[in-house]
């Protein structure tokens, strides 16, 4: 199995984290501060470490930090911690600026994608935009009315995005490839459209779902 590194020590890096390791991975899981992660070591048996520690032990990353801290966060990671590794985005461009009337502000446009920020910036590590349109609650085993939810997903290696199809069916996802990093400019902003339901009513327990004709 994978040795999986999490960057980031919120709600979804502690998600998954837990959910890798509930499905026979190796994890461990990084914090600008390990400290504040004690608490979850205990709890799940999770070793922490700082970001350039857990990059190097990693053979695969899920980097889960907030969208205005990824690029930092991978440089504290390393780049040479980062080289030829799948590497599972699930960050989103959020702005600091307030919903209005539910609906969040992105610090990119509708040209680009904080993906493509993030692959440009280390071309050698593989990354698959996934797990940025629904909340950490639904990441892992999602049950839900209709059958399983569809998660979108999208990068430039094949070899990197069959892995995040195999763990995306294994966390009981439908697997929806939308092809390369550009796709990223389309799946970030559901990001948005997930989020207003939560901001406006309060319903945070929904997903996406891509229905075909049969």
């Amino acid at each position: 199995m994978t040795r999986f590194g999490v960057l980031g020590s919120g709600g979804v890096g502690q998600t998954l984290a837990s959910g890798l390791k509930a499905h026979g991975h190796e994890v461990r899981i990084g914090s600008r501060s390990p400290a504040k992660l004690v608490e979850f070591q205990q709890q799940s048996g999770i070793p922490a470490g700082g970001f350039a520690e857990v990059a190097a032990w990693s053979e695969a990353l899920v980097l889960a930090v907030l969208g205005t801290a990824a690029l930092e966060a991978l440089q504290l990671a390393g780049g040479a911690n980062l080289r030829g590794k799948l590497i599972i985005d699930t960050t989103n461009p959020i702005a600091k600026a307030p919903p209005r009337d539910g609906v969040l502000s992105f610090f990119t446009g509708l040209d680009e994608s904080l993906m493509e920020r993030l692959q440009q910036a280390h071309p050698e590590a593989r990354f698959v935009k996934a797990f940025n349109s629904v909340g950490s609650a639904l990441m892992v085993s999602p049950r839900l009315a209709g059958g399983p939810p569809t998660m979108f997903y999208c990068g430039n290696d094949a070899g990197a995005k069959a892995q995040v199809a195999e763990l995306l069916r294994r966390f009981g996802w439908e697997a929806a490839d939308m092809g390369t990093a550009v796709a990223a400019r389309a799946i970030e902003p559901l990001c948005i459209l997930w989020c207003i339901p939560g901001f406006r009513e309060n319903d945070w327990s929904h997903a996406f779902r891509l229905l075909r004709k049969s």
